[in-house]
């Protein structure tokens, strides 16, 4: 009996090596690591022997209808991947001149991925690479108490604040909130929703396909009977595994997700295939028809060149199908793949990291990320060269637009949900400051500007869609010097908490913006000051991750060599 043990348990290694061949590179060591769930938050630790850790339960093979293929786990303990997390490398967003480039021109961006992905990392002890780090998306996070538009106006409000800078003397801030209309829950239209689920060996720990599971269960308590799901798997291969089927048949969407096991390699690309044909398919007029993608992005059988996969994407937004991108775990997490076909798709993308993300993700701001209210969002602020020197967008430099996209219908943009708050902040250097981060040319015009009379710092542009339409509605709106007010302290709550978490995140980019006397104590007694109702407690998690950071902060420059080692 012992000997047979051992050659079944030779079997069983050999067996889960193979299943490990799209996770782990030649040469390279995987590190075991262990996930504990702890209320609603996972915590990793490497378990020191003796004893060594109990081994997870038994994996299976996938189960689809079309006898997609994975090997047995046969109760042996998958490792984990070594970090090999992909992020877009992409440089900031630099300082202008007014005077030789007025027009800065952009697509909205509603992501909130980047937020709850650098949380993970502070919450882990560590600095996230700056690359993760999207300042857009961590502004977008939270809700702001901007107004909402009138019924009989655009389906989103705007409003403009301006304001001195905490982040350095002699420079302002100028915030534009975006708030689009919330829908009457009773009057939303029915959701034809197909999930296509990474199965793949990666999805194996319980941070990926065991919290997707969950996630999707907390989905379906905030569905109604009629919408209808559909699920899509994909491993070494894609299949189908669940027909569109009314949510008031839950027992049966419940069961097949159940029915989910993770292992073999990714077929991402072929899975998209599916999924979108299936959608097709089963295309409801006066519904809203989504993709919904859960995966750690780790593509590698099939179509896995992001450029292909966003071309395919790209194509198949011409059909009225939105796309929603979920990321999920470490290790091996694309995050540049996964927003490559969120933009490209309209789509949004999101990370959830813990069974309170998937909640805020899929149940609370599900309408947000389900019914869309205005397409292709673009917006353009011409600045006005007697009132302003300088000006830099913070964040969206992966959604900048040419000038003239901003007239062209057939440049995507981003999509605004319902209830959606949107928030753009530039950092700007007023006519006249000694804080004017760009020196005059010595050859150029040495001529002061004129006075401005109107009063006007700039002068902004938004386009959008509706849902549907081919043609897009202008709005404009004059910032003026009624926008502005003279302290920090005099500004709306929600500027004020915008700004602190705009802090946040160029700290976290190296903060080099920012003046010397700006750091994680200013961000945290501003936040703090403008925190306001906090239903959820998510702003009370924000001031605490600013401690988490400065600890995590300090902890990298003392593990940082010295020159003289």
């Amino acid at each position: 009996m012992h000997i047979k043990g051992i050659i079944l348990g030779s079997a069983a290694a050999a067996t889960l090596l193979a299943a490990c061949q799209s996770e782990t590179a030649p040469g390279d060591e995987a590190a075991t690591e262990t996930i504990i769930v702890t209320a609603n938050r996972a915590e990793d630790f490497s378990p020191t022997p003796p004893p060594p850790a109990p081994p997870p339960p038994a994996m299976a093979g996938i189960m689809t209808r079309s006898k997609a293929m994975a090997g047995d786990m046969s109760g042996m303990p998958m490792p984990e991947p070594e970090f090999r997390d992909q992020y877009e490398d992409v440089e900031a967003n630099p300082v202008k001149l007014v005077s030789e480039e007025p027009v800065s021109t952009f697509s909205i961006d509603v992501d909130t991925a980047s937020y709850a992905n650098v949380r993970r990392f502070l919450e882990s002890g560590v600095l996230p690479p700056k690359d993760a780090v999207r300042i857009e998306e961590l502004i977008n996070y939270f809700d702001y108490t901007y107004l909402q538009p009138g019924a009989e106006e655009a389906p989103f409000s705007t409003q403009v604040n301006i304001m001195p800078s905490p982040f350095a003397e002699g420079r302002e801030l100028m915030q534009i909130g975006i708030q689009g209309r919330d829908i009457d829950r009773d009057a939303r239209p029915p959701v034809n929703l197909t999930l296509l689920m990474d199965v793949s060996g990666s999805m194996f720990s319980e941070d990926k396909l065991p919290l997707a599971k969950q996630a999707l269960k907390l989905m379906l308590d905030e569905m109604e009977p009629t919408d209808t799901i559909a699920i899509v798997v994909y491993a070494g291969a894609a299949g189908e595994v669940l027909e569109p089927t009314p949510v008031s048949d839950k027992r049966k969407i419940v069961a097949a997700l159940e029915g989910l096991q993770a292992g073999g390699s990714t077929a991402g690309g072929e899975g998209l295939r599916l999924a979108y044909s299936l959608a097709e398919m089963g295309m409801k007029e006066d519904a809203v028809n989504r993709v919904m993608l859960l995966t750690d992005g780790d593509f590698n059988v099939g179509i896995s060149d992001p450029e292909q996969l966003e071309d395919f994407v790209s194509r198949k937004r011409e059909t009225g199908i939105y796309l929603s991108v979920i990321g999920f775990g470490r290790g091996n997490y694309n995050d540049a793949m996964m927003q490559k076909i969120s933009q490209a798709g309209n789509g949004t993308a999101a990370y959830v990291d813990t069974l309170s993300e998937a909640r805020k993700v899929l149940a609370d701001d599900l309408s947000g990320n389900m019914f869309p209210i205005a397409d292709d969002v673009k917006i353009q602020v011409e600045f006005n060269p007697a009132r302003v020197a300088e000006y830099r967008l913070i964040g969206y430099e992966t959604r900048m637009l040419d000038r003239e996209d901003f007239n062209n219908d057939k440049v995507d943009a981003g999509d605004i949900g319902a209830g959606t708050s949107v928030t753009a902040i530039y950092d700007i250097t007023p006519v006249g400051s000694s804080a004017t981060q760009i020196d005059p040319l010595r050859y150029g015009d040495k001529g002061k500007p004129a006075e401005d009379p109107s009063g006007e710092y700039a002068f902004v542009k938004l386009r959008y869609k509706a849902p549907g339409a081919t043609e897009s509605v202008l709005l404009e709106r004059p910032v003026t010097t009624a926008d502005r007010v003279d302290s920090v302290d005099a500004a709306p709550q929600w500027a004020r908490f915008a700004t602190a978490v705009a802090g946040f995140g160029e700290m976290l980019k190296g903060g080099e913006t920012l003046s010397t006397s700006f750091g994680w104590e200013a961000i945290r007694n501003l936040a703090s000051g403008a925190k306001g109702p906090d239903k959820f407690g998510y702003r009370a998690e924000f001031i605490e991750l600013t401690r988490l950071a400065e600890t995590a902060e300090a902890q990298a420059a003392l593990n940082t060599p010295s020159r003289e080692d």
